[in-house]
């Protein structure tokens, strides 16, 4: 694999700000996210966001079949035209969050989701990409470190919140590696970092009704300098506290994903 750290020939779009584009532009960690990805046979590679193509043209040379997602019109020629020579490219020009992931999965093929997530929407990639999580077999995925930090972390941390308990009752969630701003162009004002996210079995999230669990732990963390009692007011009753096993004078910040599960269970039932 010789991936380059500059864009090929025909590529002279700049990075617009309106996207959130900053294109990854150092060889080291180029290889070190193709690395992470691994390609093997028979993967299901969909790649969103693929820029300038600095992860899609060494993931060709590594695997001759790959789809990505890219939204600026002005950017699939070029990637076309670039990805002609190593392999097949199937363009998606569309709003990734209009993008059905489920209908790109065949069967017993699921998807595996890489990217470098646009930094002004990559909360709601992540929550789109959790609606099709039967469907994807593992996503990586490089994002402000501030992010991958909260996707991350464990009961009582400081950045513990809504994104960790959503991701984490559905993913197993791995922080991999930093990518510091100097690696990008334009250099964004932040480190980056590489995350996986692996879903769940189905059979094993234990989930029983998706949309209050998430209204649960929407509103369990709106208003999180409150106990869970008064934060949950008029969600959850006294009753399904106790049959939950949790402990209504507790903060948000404090509680275990399965506990979240447990209570959501007990209110929906």
């Amino acid at each position: 694999m010789t991936p380059s750290s500059s864009p090929p020939a025909g590529f002279t779009e700049p990075a617009k700000k309106q996207f959130g584009q900053h294109f990854l532009a150092d060889r080291y960690y180029v290889d070190k996210i193709v690395m992470a990805v691994n390609p093997v046979a028979g993967d299901n590679l969909v790649e969103i966001g693929p820029g300038q193509g600095a992860i899609t043209f060494p993931l060709l040379r590594r695997h001759p079949r790959l789809t990505v997602i890219e939204f600026d019109r002005d950017l699939i020629a070029p990637l076309a035209a670039a990805a002609a020579p190593l392999g097949e490219l199937t363009i998606i020009h569309r709003d990734v969050l209009q993008v059905d992931f489920s209908a790109l999965a065949e069967p017993g093929r699921k998807i595996r989701l890489v990217g470098n997530l646009p930094y002004n929407i990559s909360s709601p990639i992540l929550f789109h990409a959790l609606e099709h999580a039967a469907a994807i077999s593992d996503m990586t995925f490089m994002l402000q470190k501030e992010v991958v930090d909260r996707m991350a972390a464990r009961p009582g941390s400081k950045v513990y919140g809504r994104l960790s308990v959503m991701l984490q009752a559905y993913c197993r969630v791995d922080s991999l590696f930093i990518v510091p701003p100097g690696a990008f162009r334009p250099p964004p004002k932040v480190d980056s970092a590489v995350a996986r996210l692996v879903p769940h079995d189905p059979v094993t999230i234990g989930i029983n009704d998706p949309a209050r669990f998430a209204e649960v732990v929407r509103a369990a963390f709106g208003q999180r300098r409150k106990t869970l009692r008064n934060a949950l007011n008029g969600v959850c009753t006294a009753e399904q506290f106790a049959a939950a096993g949790v402990r209504p004078e507790a903060r948000a910040e404090q509680i275990e994903v399965a506990q979240f599960i447990a209570l959501a269970n007990a209110a929906a039932a």
